[in-house]
């Protein structure tokens, strides 16, 4: 018997084997959309950067010193200076805060007239009580007395003028 061999088939086709395709674009917008879109959103930011700009410079700083915390400020920076300075610089340092604080304080020329020409002007001034008087009185003599007659004085009365100084300065007015 004889065994029946298959016939040999046909060898399908192969398909026919394409070149690679050129690239293809896929950014969706045209150049031109983006050079607009990029300018669009460079003018937003410096917007933004130039509001916050003007928003911090408009901000109000810190408000100024009043004269009384300003001369507290000074005499308490005197205050480690009682035994270092010479009695004589020290008068005459806390005598110019007490009396740039009446200048700006009442608007009066303290700085500029000597102690009685001083007392003379405020002795029918009602920014002053009695007792301001009788403080500002006993502070300016001691210290034309230290200033001007350079009477021995020591540290002690440093601490005396500084202490009339910090009294007069925190006293009740305005």
């Amino acid at each position: 018997m004889a065994i029946a061999t298959p016939a040999p088939q046909p060898t399908p086709a192969l398909p026919e084997i394409r070149d690679i395709a050129p690239p293809i674009d896929v950014f969706p917008w045209p150049p031109w959309m983006v050079a607009v879109f990029v300018v669009v959103v460079l003018l937003v930011f410096g917007v933004v950067a130039w509001l916050v700009v003007r928003a911090i410079r408009r901000r109000p700083g810190a408000p100024p010193l009043t004269p009384r915390a300003l001369a507290l400020r000074e005499l308490e920076a005197l205050r480690g200076e009682v035994s270092r300075l010479d009695v004589h610089a020290f008068s005459v340092r806390v005598s110019d805060v007490l009396r740039g604080y009446i200048e700006a304080q009442f608007g009066l020329r303290a700085k500029e007239q000597t102690s009685p020409e001083f007392l003379a002007s405020i002795a029918g001034a009602t920014q002053f009580e009695d007792d301001d008087r009788a403080l500002l009185e006993q502070f300016l003599e001691k210290c034309d007395l230290i200033k001007f007659a350079r009477i021995d004085a020591t540290s002690d009365d440093s601490a005396a003028l500084l202490a009339s100084a910090m009294a007069f300065v925190q006293g009740g007015r305005a």
